[in-house]
């Protein structure tokens, strides 16, 4: 069964989720968590502005030329604790292995970046010998792998550290602009680590996409939506300039989309407007991507 879960306004194109649902499908759950956010507070409100968002969309891809015939469930939000992340933590890890134990792939709306590693954790404790091939594609502004922040082990600045700790076997890197020496210098150390930064999309985005292109392991995608400029995506935890647009993120998802993925998460949303062009982008991220999926 489902614990902490509560009945939320759906994504668009999603159904609910029954006893006649299909294995292999998706399952949409938002974690409406914002505790260690420094800058724009707000990422709590992400989940809601995303499914609200959502309906802004045809069914139709017309730049894809597919039509989202793809099965999803939307199984509403994570009941949690926003002034503690280990009993959030507890709480996602425990609705996102039911989700895994019943042949669903979870997508996750955030919510602030540190719950990537709940949902990546859960996926390494439900199989670890599959995560040992795991590649993890994470999308941001900011490498995310101070090792503490602001005397915290956990947060949104530290999340990529805490993942690269669980060995998945390489992350790749893609949109950053903004970083700590410390945590870069560890970066450059390690050899499953590829970063690619915003003018690397800029000047060499088609060896990018030859990159994910040959990927052939199993992929687990996170996009934090401060990846793209603030002039796409203003609504953010820590909006950083010169960003990528959200052709070059629908361009990398094309190639992503259809490789084994165990779950995708976009996060970092704060947005409480209706029709915000941040809350648009990001959900058009899961849009392209369940387009690209076969029924």
């Amino acid at each position: 069964m489902f614990l902490y879960a509560s009945d939320m306004m759906k994504y668009a194109f999603s159904e609910s989720l029954d006893e006649e649902y299909i294995e292999g499908s998706h399952c949409i759950l938002g974690v409406a968590f914002d505790s260690t956010t420094s800058y724009r507070a707000g990422s709590r409100y992400g989940p809601k502005a995303i499914r609200e968002a959502s309906y802004n969309f045809e069914s139709y891809n017309i730049n894809f030329d597919k039509t989202l015939t793809a099965t999803s469930y939307d199984i509403g939000d994570v009941e949690l604790n926003n002034g503690n992340y280990n009993s959030t933590k507890h709480r996602i890890k425990d609705t996102v292995k039911t989700l895994l134990d019943m042949n669903l792939k979870p997508i996750v709306l955030g919510g602030e970046h540190t719950i990537s590693h709940a949902v990546v954790e859960a996926i390494k404790e439900h199989d670890e010998d599959k995560f040992r091939d795991v590649t993890i594609v994470h999308f941001d502004a900011h490498l995310d792998m101070r090792d503490a922040y602001l005397g915290e082990k956990y947060s949104h600045a530290t999340v990529l550290r805490r993942i690269h700790e669980l060995n998945p076997r390489q992350i790749i890197q893609i949109g950053i602009r903004s970083a700590q020496y410390d945590e870069y210098d560890y970066v450059k150390c390690q050899d499953n680590i590829t970063v690619y930064t915003s003018r690397n999309v800029q000047d060499s985005k088609d060896e990018i996409i030859e990159k994910l292109s040959g990927i052939d392991t199993p992929v687990y995608i996170t996009v934090d939506v401060d990846v793209l400029d603030p002039a796409y995506a203003p609504m953010v935890g820590t909006p950083s300039p010169c960003g990528i647009t959200p052709m070059d993120l629908e361009d990398f998802m094309k190639q992503l989309a259809v490789k084994d993925v165990l779950g995708l998460d976009v996060v970092e949303v704060s947005s409480d407007k209706i029709g915000d062009i941040t809350s648009i982008n990001a959900s058009k991220v899961i849009y392209d991507y369940l387009c690209l999926q076969e029924q």
